[in-house]
């Protein structure tokens, strides 16, 4: 049973764990948290966020500051006055690009203080906003539709400043829009876009840069360097930047360019272009590459700034680069430019969803955010407590537990959820439901999220009988499955090949708790209870299907009868394709393209009982029962009539033979009502001329 210690350590984890886990030198340097409460501490703060108001709204005035804002004045909205000595002096000179995305990225929850804040570096400091910056207070402002004015000016205002607006961002800023119902805003969205694509394309230099630098195989300093002059390349940090962006997908002839941009006269990378290089190379496959650019970034005064960071971050946890993600904020938190503790939690989680989480990648980032001066918030110690349990280190995740208390938050059902999830993996599934019946004792009620998690448990080690034991206990004590926890089930039951039992679940869950499965779920539970030959069963699924509005899974039923069903099969499907009206000619032709399938599966050079000719014997005559017994015959269209055409082509040309094709059409023409006379007949004549 799990029980929480009561001795209470500084350390978020033990001395014995960190001997473990660090060398003697490096276990010794690691210091108890500061008694600090500043969320960053202030030395390591780039000089305009030291002066940022952190309790007050800025009073600065739209208008007369940034002249593409079309906010009110403070007097719509009151605002604490704040003196002209709490900021920096005007002569002290524009803040760096990375300190003002470093700003807007704090207050990217607060979009009027975002847009005031690049207003006073503006129009106070001379500050000259980059796409980096300008991208982000567009994503900003992309979080209301109380923005939209201010976004539109914005955007106007990059345009005329000669940036654009990166792929990334035009892709949130567009999910965003259709999120908040803003149609308006999407489709403007898109017509800019596009507008802004038309100037780069006319951009004759770059565009004939990036033809250049892609079509060479090898990179030749005297040959690529000399056609990269002929098209008159006028060396900017903007034009490089926009090259790398170009060449993004080509990692290493970008990396050719930027060397051999650096070589040439009155030209020097600054920040925006190392940090366009570093976007570029850092994924899989260049990461040493990388690496060594980051090094050359610091010899060089330049830091990778807070967007980067973000960007890379995300897709080294994507890629499952844990390791590198976790070296990446190491260095960020030795910078000027710290991660958020948003930041510090998503990164603890992705490190305990691996199979085995590795405890050393854990201590790594606890150290890096203890030592910045930062008290472990809820989510921190979810995070370690997390990956311990994972790894079956419950005595350790006992002491987090405690030290957790300790700190004045109580254990949720995240926590125990966690908790259960070790237990189950370690098998220790008895002590698992202890803990989920001990909850409640604690003053924490489990959730649906918890049970979920505990019957997944006993479905990852094969428990089913124990899982479904659960299941009922859980509708027993008054909660609702949803369709995750149902698709779990019908998942598991199905790979202990229990499909009827998944189906009985189903149909349970629909009549008890009127509980809408899945699309994925109803699609796995057919394929299954026809693989089992459970064709009516599969029907009833496929009815209840079309009630939940998904479309319809037609491809595994034609399949399934072509091969082992009868006529009736097929009109009963199509009939439950269609239950109001006759099929449509895209149904017809599923059922036909699979006869003619199953007729032509085979070495072709058989002709007896196990030949494509006998088969297609047997198939002719459900092919005329199914048309001659259709009660209304569906009006076929020409593309309708030449998808059917094209297989009865195909199937007589692989016999080498037309005899029976033209035999099955003839029996066609026998008792067809006049619209399938007609269809008949032009097949017929198309199929003479065809075969002839």
């Amino acid at each position: 049973m799990y029980r929480a210690s009561r001795e209470v350590s500084p350390f978020l984890l033990s001395s014995s764990v960190r001997s473990r886990l660090l060398s003697p030198a490096a276990a010794a340097a690691a210091v108890p948290p500061s008694s600090s409460s500043a969320p960053f501490p202030s030395h390591h703060l780039p000089p305009l966020l030291l002066h940022l108001p952190t309790t007050t709204s800025t009073p600065w005035q739209h208008s007369s500051l940034f002249f593409f804002s079309s906010l009110p004045g403070p007097s719509c909205s009151p605002c604490a006055p704040v003196d002209d000595d709490e900021f920096p002096s005007p002569t002290s000179g524009p803040p760096s690009q990375e300190s003002v995305l470093y700003v807007l990225k704090m207050l990217d929850k607060s979009p009027p203080r975002a847009l005031d804040f690049l207003n006073c570096a503006t129009a106070r400091y001379g500050f000259k906003p980059g796409a980096r910056v300008y991208n982000l207070i567009l994503r900003i402002l992309a979080g209301g539709k109380e923005w939209s004015g201010d976004f539109w000016a914005v955007a106007r205002k990059m345009r005329e400043d000669g940036h654009a607006v990166d792929k990334g961002t035009y892709l949130t800023l567009l999910f965003s829009f259709k999120k908040q119902d803003m149609p308006t805003d999407a489709s403007a969205l898109v017509q800019f876009q596009s507008q802004a694509s038309e100037v780069a394309m006319r951009d004759r230099a770059v565009r004939a840069s990036v033809e250049v630098l892609s079509a060479a195989e090898e990179w030749h300093d005297d040959i690529v360097g000399e056609k990269l002059e002929d098209v008159k390349l006028v060396l900017s940090e903007t034009t490089v930047t926009k090259l790398l962006g170009e060449l993004r997908y080509q990692p290493m002839k970008a990396l050719r360019f930027f060397r051999w941009a650096v070589r040439k006269p009155d030209y020097k990378h600054g920040s925006a272009a190392y940090n366009a290089m570093a976007r570029v190379l850092g994924r899989e496959g260049t990461i040493r590459e990388f690496w060594s650019l980051v090094e050359e970034m610091r010899r060089e005064g330049n830091d990778i700034d807070i967007d980067t960071y973000v960007k890379l971050s995300r897709r080294f946890q994507k890629s499952k680069m844990i390791e590198e993600a976790v070296q990446l904020y190491e260095y960020m938190m030795d910078g000027p430019y710290k991660p958020s503790i948003q930041d510090c939690c998503l990164l603890l989680r992705q490190i305990s969803l691996a199979d085995e989480p590795d405890l050393d990648l854990v201590f790594r980032v606890v150290k890096k955010y203890e030592a910045s001066g930062h008290f472990p918030s809820k989510a921190v110690y979810d995070g370690i407590h997390r990956s311990l349990a994972s790894v079956g280190n419950f005595d350790e995740a006992e002491r987090i537990l405690e030290k957790m208390k300790s700190a004045g938050f109580d254990p949720d059902n995240i926590t125990y959820s966690q908790l259960i999830y070790g237990l189950c993996k370690a098998r220790r599934l008895a002590e698992a439901r202890e803990v989920l019946d001990g909850m409640q004792a604690t003053g924490c009620v489990p959730d649906l999220k918890t049970w979920t998690v505990l019957i997944q448990g006993y479905c990852s080690v094969g428990e089913m009988d124990r899982a479904l034991t659960c299941f009922t206990d859980m509708i027993g004590k008054g909660y609702e499955a949803d369709g995750n926890l149902l698709d779990i089930m019908v998942k598991s039951l199905c790979s202990k090949q229990r499909a009827g039992a998944a189906y009985t679940l189903v149909l349970q869950m629909l009549e008890m708790a009127h509980l809408k499965p899945w699309q994925a779920t109803y699609k796995l539970l057919i394929q299954k209870l026809l693989g089992e030959g459970k064709l009516e069963e599969a029907l009833k699924l496929l009815r209840l299907m079309k009630g939940h509005s998904f479309p319809p899974f037609s491809e595994p039923f034609a399949t399934y009868i072509s091969k082992y069903g009868t006529i009736e099969d097929a009109i009963e499907f199509l009939k439950t394709l269609s239950p109001k009206s006759s099929p449509s000619a895209s149904a017809y032709l599923t059922i036909f393209n699979s006869f003619f399938k199953e007729a032509l599966d085979g070495t072709c050079i058989f002709t007896g009982s196990d030949g494509p000719t006998a088969r297609l014997a047997q198939h002719r005559h459900r092919l005329n029962s199914m048309i001659v017994e259709g009660e209304h015959p569906h009006p076929w269209s020409s593309s309708s009539r030449s998808v059917l055409y094209g297989s009865k082509t195909n199937l007589t040309g692989g016999l080498a033979s037309s005899s029976l094709a033209k035999e099955t059409m003839n029996e066609h023409l026998r008792g067809l009502k006049p619209s399938w006379q007609t269809l008949a007949a032009q097949f017929t004549k198309r199929g003479n001329t065809r075969t002839t």
